[in-house]
């Protein structure tokens, strides 16, 4: 690819138009006259309940003028296509109106897009409503969010390589309202700086800046440059550092080795998001503690893409650096609500993330995620699984794919290469 390209990651898998799923149902050409008698009964007596996108009437217009109206009667038993399988009530509608029932394929589902329902009309005519929603994005950017987007996955990309030039996943937290970095972490879930008896989150984020390949003990190295686009299946042990690809690779490495310790939760957006809290705790002191209802928040409703969460507005204008947060230089903003978690902001990760971590995002209300790479076996957001179109959850966001372009993968090659040559001796101290 020559330049930058953000794909929308919709709820549901896409299906080609013309591999739609079908149902059988009986129909019967009717009197244009009496096409509102019979289907007044039909909703009484045969409702199409899980078929409600299916038009009942197909018109067709005829030669000279004159019009043909086809109507679905009942569905269609699979397994027996019989026309005397006809519910009695149905059967008695036939034959006062003497009807003579066909069976016809009608498309199981909704359509998703236009193709998919010019698709389902050419069996029969379906409704279709373009999804309608309340977050930016999903029907396009516009140049200015365009090129925002391109430069926060940037930053999460240059983010991801670490200190000895292999590749990590990273996460950034942006405030879209006001285009601000909010937080930024990459994976974290080796320590080897400190003692093997601390068990806490806190103890992996002291000092995560250099990641040494060396110790993974599988016999796979860990690559020094980002992946093509596409991102085939086979390379993904390749890419040993990354933590959502292999999110349990901790157990197996903690088994062979004694200096370093292991944490298995400290994935980068789990960690960007202990980032987040610690800076809503700086900012907003004395205002509720870790796990407390924050000020002014009562209840929060369910959440979906279409009504997002409504966020505490925060006047962050003045907090342009972190000088201005020193206790002591009265930087502290008590007089703001404290935001609820991430409710309405946007993270970019360089990998698809695992499960955990798309479970985290939605409990922080995350309202849009980017990731640059797909995550073939343990992707959550589209490779393997969309927790994105779970209807159970009580939070739904957007997902969006952002395609580097040639020139960023090319410039992390080089820089790769640069580094691995400097770093060869490098201390490690966190993955």
């Amino acid at each position: 690819m020559d330049k930058w390209q953000i794909i929308h990651i919709p709820n549901k898998p896409a299906i080609p138009p013309n591999q739609q799923p079908t149902v059988n149902v009986f129909a019967s050409m009717v009197e244009p006259k009496l096409a509102n008698t019979i289907i007044r009964r039909l909703n009484q007596v045969a409702p199409l309940e899980n078929l409600r996108h299916v038009k009942r009437i197909q018109k067709k217009f005829l030669e000279g003028g004159k019009t043909q109206l086809s109507m679905i009667l009942c569905l269609a038993d699979e397994n027996d296509n019989r026309m005397n399988s006809l519910p009695q009530d149905v059967q008695e509608l036939v034959n006062s109106y003497q009807l003579s029932p066909f069976i016809t394929k009608v498309c199981k589902n909704a359509a998703l897009s236009k193709e998919e329902w010019e698709e389902q009309c050419k069996l029969w005519p379906t409704s279709y409503h373009p999804p309608t929603y309340n977050i930016d994005g999903i029907p396009g950017f516009n140049e200015d969010d365009s090129q925002s987007i391109f430069s926060f996955m940037k930053s999460a990309v240059e983010l991801a390589q670490s200190g000895d030039g292999s590749i990590v996943n990273a996460a950034v937290i942006v405030d879209p309202s006001i285009k601000q970095e909010i937080a930024s972490a990459c994976d974290q879930i080796c320590c080897c700086s400190i003692s093997t008896e601390k068990n806490s989150l806190e103890s992996c984020s002291e000092q995560p800046e250099v990641l040494s390949s060396d110790l993974f003990s599988n016999g796979e190295s860990n690559h020094t440059s980002l992946p093509p686009n596409d991102f085939p299946s086979e390379t993904r042990k390749s890419y040993s550092g990354v933590s959502c690809l292999n999110p349990w690779q901790w157990a197996q490495e903690n088994s062979h080795t004694t200096s370093c310790y292991w944490h298995p939760l400290r994935h980068a957006a789990i960690a960007a998001i202990q980032s987040s809290a610690a800076r809503d705790r700086l900012l907003f002191p004395g205002m509720g503690h870790e796990g407390d209802k924050p000020n002014g928040v009562h209840t929060i409703q369910p959440t979906s893409i279409g009504t997002p969460a409504k966020r505490q507005k925060t006047d962050l204008a003045n907090v342009e650096n972190s000088e201005e947060l020193d206790p002591s230089a009265g930087g502290f903003h008590p007089e703001s609500a404290r935001p609820y978690l991430c409710t309405g902001y946007d993270i970019y990760l360089v990998w698809e993330p695992c499960v955990m971590c798309a479970m985290a995002l939605v409990h922080q209300r995350i309202r849009r995620i980017f990731y640059a790479f797909p995550n073939p076996n343990e992707g959550a957001l589209g490779s393997v699984h969309r927790l994105q179109g779970e209807k159970s959850l009580n939070h739904h966001y957007a997902v969006f794919r952002v395609l580097l372009p040639k020139e960023i993968l090319n410039k992390n090659e080089v820089v790769a290469a640069r580094t691995s040559t400097t770093n060869t001796n490098a201390t490690t101290v966190c993955q």
